[in-house]
């Protein structure tokens, strides 16, 4: 139903796993600062990975189209203060709104593992409504 919302949450709680079309998440935890948010997010994408040091990556930070840039960079600085610790060297970054779902409220970890293909396939110029650089 148009003007409905899909879900709701109560005042002080947080739902992990969102689907980007507004799809239940895994679960749904009390509110808590953003470093314990951005541990969450992160922590199984780097277990899934097997990531280690010395590995390169790029790491993109997206916003779901309501949480303002400086709430992204928040949750970047963290996620990267992490990988640092774990001799995880971000290469390549992306900050921003860019896969959104209208207003919704947070934000997605995507971590790809760098080799020198996958870098050279990302520097590449590209001109699109979304994203601009080397041309």
């Amino acid at each position: 139903h148009a003007g409905v919302p899909s879900f709701e949450l109560e005042e002080n709680e947080i739902e992990i796993g969102i689907g980007i079309h507004g799809e239940p998440g895994r679960h749904r935890i009390p509110m808590e600062n953003a470093d314990g948010i951005t541990d969450r997010l992160l922590d199984p994408v780097v277990s899934d990975l097997g990531l280690a040091s010395g590995d390169q990556v790029l790491l993109f930070v997206n916003g779901m189209g309501g949480t303002p840039q400086s709430e992204l960079y928040i949750v970047y600085r963290r996620a990267a203060q992490k990988l640092a610790e774990q001799g995880v060297t971000v290469a390549r970054s992306l900050v921003g709104n860019f896969i959104t779902s209208l207003e919704m409220q947070g934000c997605s970890i995507t971590v790809l593992r760098l080799d020198d293909e996958m870098t050279t396939l990302w520097d590449a110029p590209v001109h699109t409504p979304a994203l601009r650089w080397g041309v």
